[in-house]
């Protein structure tokens, strides 16, 4: 018998904005249709952990295509193992910043290696978003919220640089994932 191996599946853009509402009891058991074992939501914000012994070449199409069948609405789906996870985390990316209460921490996960290569840090004109770096499969950055900032700007830079097939996360929401895994 195969080994269980644990993953998270990052959805994107569900119960975001009053659009592609999904209860997270009907997003757990489409899920477990397809024989994934121990899952869990983590928030609402499309976050689903699960072990299974398939390949994962071939699990976010599977996910992929359950959703669409069961929600009736395409989402996008990317995958990384609860191991890669944690090499996330160990690169301990925000190091040395300062956060303050306007401070927000993102890491953005690329479902493909990056088309164009960028050189890191990338700071806006005015400054108020950086991406500190880029590994792993994935895209540090830091945003200071300001009266004429929104979260919604560094996202839309994000998808410009990156396509809109990323995903983007907290990092608090990348250490609930981590402690929910355990």
């Amino acid at each position: 018998m195969a080994k269980l191996k644990s993953y998270v599946a990052f959805l994107r853009g569900i119960n975001v904005g009053g659009n592609k509402i999904i209860k997270m009891e009907d997003l757990r058991r489409a899920f477990e249709s397809l024989g994934l074992q121990n899952v869990k939501t983590i928030l609402a914000s499309g976050n689903v952990i699960f072990e299974t012994e398939k390949p994962s070449a071939t699990l976010a199409g599977a996910i992929q295509a359950q959703l669409k069948k069961s929600f009736g609405f395409d989402v996008g789906v990317t995958l990384r193992s609860i191991a890669e996870i944690q090499d996330v985390v160990d690169l301990d990316p925000f190091k040395g910043i300062a956060v303050t209460p306007q401070t927000r921490l993102y890491v953005t996960f690329l479902p493909d290696k990056p088309g164009t290569a960028i050189k890191t840090p990338v700071e806006s004109p005015e400054k108020h978003y950086r991406i500190l770096q880029i590994a792993n499969g994935a895209v540090f950055s830091v945003l200071t919220l300001t009266p004429n900032t929104k979260s919604t700007d560094l996202m839309g830079m994000l998808d410009k640089t990156f396509g809109k097939k990323v995903t983007t996360r907290n990092w608090n929401t990348i250490a609930a994932i981590l402690k929910s895994s355990k």
